[in-house]
């Protein structure tokens, strides 16, 4: 898991970022990055690996571990309106600038997680499923997971009829009725397939039917 720090520290250089975004897919809510800086070497045997694969008690209990080990943590967020007005592509791409910019620590080298780069002059190398093979994009992982999850949680007291606690804003059979019965919330992006599909359903005329 430490395989690319390695290989950057061995070109010398010593503040290495992983950075990882969660959110691109759900139909509610922000998309959030992270960037974090371990000390060299990184923390290789505290279980970090993609938070996909992790259990949410299981990512709590990681994401101390970042906060207590790493240099630096920056966290990025894009909320549902500047979405709709970029595309989620941008905006993920927005929210890994953010993190980058919100580090305490200047990295010389960024590990980004997939084929994309960001617009930064920083030295950045793009590792598709790098969640899987860097210990610091893992952990970047962690953290923008919990981060959005937390978000979610706090949407879900504002708009319970949508049960955004469970779901987190993804298209579940349950969200979707949801939308059906109470239309789209605030928080959902408007220019996403199924929330515009309810949000005109109304409009519909007899010869529709």
């Amino acid at each position: 898991m430490d395989t690319y720090e390695k290989e950057a520290h061995s070109k010398g250089f010593t503040a290495i970022s992983g950075v990882d975004e969660a959110g691109r897919g759900p139909l509610a809510g922000p998309v959030v990055a992270a960037a974090v800086i371990f000390p060299y070497p990184p923390p290789v045997k505290t279980g970090f690996k993609d938070s996909k694969k992790l259990t949410p008690k299981a990512r709590e209990a990681l994401v101390k571990e970042v906060f207590r080990s790493a240099r630096a943590i920056g966290i990025g967020v894009v909320w549902p309106a500047e979405i709709d007005l970029i595309n989620i592509h941008k905006a993920t791409l927005r929210a890994m600038e953010r993190a980058v910019a919100r580090l305490d620590v200047r990295p010389d080298i960024l590990l980004i997680d997939g084929s994309f780069p960001v617009n930064t002059y920083i030295e950045q190398k793009t590792i598709v499923s790098g969640d899987a093979l860097s210990v610091s994009i893992a952990a970047a992982s962690i953290v923008a997971k919990t981060t959005r999850d937390a978000i979610m949680a706090a949407y879900h007291h504002r708009f319970p009829e949508y049960d955004f606690a469970s779901n987190k804003g993804y298209g579940t059979k349950d969200h979707m009725d949801a939308i059906g019965v109470h239309g789209p919330a605030p928080i959902h992006r408007k220019t996403f397939r199924g929330v515009i599909r309810d949000l005109f359903s109304d409009l519909k005329g007899p010869s529709d039917e």
